[in-house]
């Protein structure tokens, strides 16, 4: 069983600090707390950068493909969940990141098309298929370690063809598993780490390690170590959902992500009553490919609940 409140925290979680990030995407460490010195205050969601107040971004548009094909489909239809992204970014949405719109728009078939890529661009790390991941933790988490892992490793492989994608993602599902179901994900970290491909295993191990500091990233956050890294550091120095997402988008680069994942741990860990009203209350979800379909709170918790089962 897992918890019902913890699940609603995952998926709407993750879409709060998708919107509160993403005004300061590719801005300097430190930016959202300078705008904002004192918690709790209001104004956090201040939209920018083209985006509304509250506007959640292409982490949880894709999250809510991924978390809809899930609950329609009875499981994990990869082909479904492929035509579903081709649709969404055919409608032309606002945020795309660059290696999921060479997948999507190469024509080439879905179990084919991040392989393919991947031959030809040889960058694949990056962390397009961890942001989308809250829903499909959620899904999941009731099957167990095995059936999370495989999942959140074949949901990241349609977009994203480096193995080190896939093995963040489904340390993410995991560690979303372990909240849900009333453990620590801190301390599921070495477990966790064990199931992790050995080739990727010392890397992933550097990032998530206690002694880990965002400072010490050797990538950009928009690849999946650093991006993954930064968002358990976040967890690890906080004790709140908002001193976590606070922490993350104030890491600068790419905030929108790194909060978005950040989010969706950490209200794993501390339910949907954690999350601030004043930030859930202005959310949203615009679904380009869908009309003019959007998802706020109540459309998120239904989902989420579905998704728990």
């Amino acid at each position: 069983m897992i918890d019902s409140a913890r699940a609603v925290g995952c998926v709407v979680g993750s879409a709060v600090g998708d919107a509160l990030g993403a005004p300061f995407e590719f801005g300097p460490e430190g930016a959202f707390s300078a705008r904002f010195p004192v918690t709790g205050h209001g104004g956090e969601m201040c939209g920018g950068g083209g985006w509304e107040p509250g506007e959640a971004t292409d982490d949880t548009q894709m999250a809510v493909l991924v978390g809809e094909s899930l609950v329609e489909r009875g499981g994990l239809d990869p082909a479904d969940v492929f035509d579903r992204f081709r649709r969404w970014a055919a409608a032309g949405p606002k945020d795309i990141g660059i290696q999921t719109e060479a997948v999507l728009g190469s024509g080439d078939p879905w179990d084919l098309a991040a392989a393919l890529h991947f031959q030809t661009g040889a960058r694949a790390a990056g962390n397009g298929a961890l942001m989308r991941a809250a829903t499909s933790a959620v899904h999941f988490a009731p099957r167990g370690r095995a059936a999370t892992l495989d999942a959140g490793r074949r949901l990241a492989a349609l977009t994203h063809g480096d193995a080190a994608a896939w093995e963040g993602t489904a340390i993410f599902h995991e560690l979303v598993r372990a909240a849900l179901t009333g453990g620590d994900p801190l301390a599921a970290l070495p477990e966790t780490l064990a199931e992790v491909r050995p080739e990727h295993r010392e890397r992933y191990a550097t990032v998530l390690a206690p002694d880990w500091h965002p400072d010490l990233a050797t990538e950009f956050n928009g690849a999946v170590w650093p991006c993954l890294g930064s968002a358990v550091w976040a967890l690890r120095t906080t004790s709140s959902f908002e001193g976590a997402v606070r922490a993350a988008v104030d890491v600068g680069g790419d905030t929108d992500t790194v909060a978005a994942v950040t989010g969706g741990l950490a209200g794993a860990v501390y339910g949907i009553g954690g999350v601030p009203e004043r930030w859930t209350g202005v959310v949203h979800v615009p679904l380009p490919g869908w009309g003019e379909r959007v998802l706020r709170l109540p459309e998120l918790t239904a989902l989420a609940r579905r998704l728990a089962g």
